[in-house]
């Protein structure tokens, strides 16, 4: 299956490619599918875009959780150390959805990537002090982030165990 997309206005004056693209025009970009589904076309176009989104995420995950490191000869080691870069991953991406804007409807949320996320939260100048009976951080004003990590960490606190769960922490809640 072959598509032709006619490129905007913009596309066409940058006219400088990443890659060598096989069928490239100046006036058209083209996708091309080989698969033996009878599914209709926009299906077809839906499926295969969809598993590129996966293999970019498995990509992340190799190249920035760790997962394509191999730290020892030994089977469960090796298992070990998988299921912790898993661990860490899955925490970031609970992470992100802690931080997103309430009234965001859950498929229009855009991928953050762990390196981006920990860039942002985890690489963090800052001072603890205790001062009677208190402890707490404080962030330099050249932090860009603090408002929006301050909000974050007011979520996280407000985490709290219900009857058969925990209680949300932000409205509306992901189902």
């Amino acid at each position: 299956m072959a598509l032709r997309y006619e490129k905007t206005r913009e596309e066409r004056e940058a006219e400088e490619a990443e890659q060598y693209q096989l069928f490239d025009t100046r006036q058209y970009k083209y996708r091309v599918f080989v698969t033996d589904m009878r599914d209709p076309i926009d299906f077809v176009v839906w499926f295969y875009s969809q598993r590129g989104g996966a293999e970019n995420l498995i990509k992340e995950a190799n190249n920035d959780a760790g997962l394509a490191a191999h730290p020892s000869s030994r089977f469960d080691v090796n298992a070990n150390h998988f299921q912790l870069a898993m661990l860490a991953y899955n925490l970031n991406c609970w992470l992100m959805l802690f931080n997103r804007v309430p009234q965001t409807d859950a498929t229009e949320l855009r991928h953050t990537t762990l390196a981006t996320a920990r860039l942002r939260f985890l690489f963090v100048a800052a001072k603890i002090w205790r001062h009677a009976g208190r402890t707490g951080v404080s962030y330099g004003d050249h932090y860009e982030e603090k408002g929006v990590f301050e909000g974050l960490m007011d979520r996280l606190r407000k985490i709290a165990v219900r009857t058969g769960g925990y209680a949300p922490v932000m409205l509306p809640a992901l189902r």
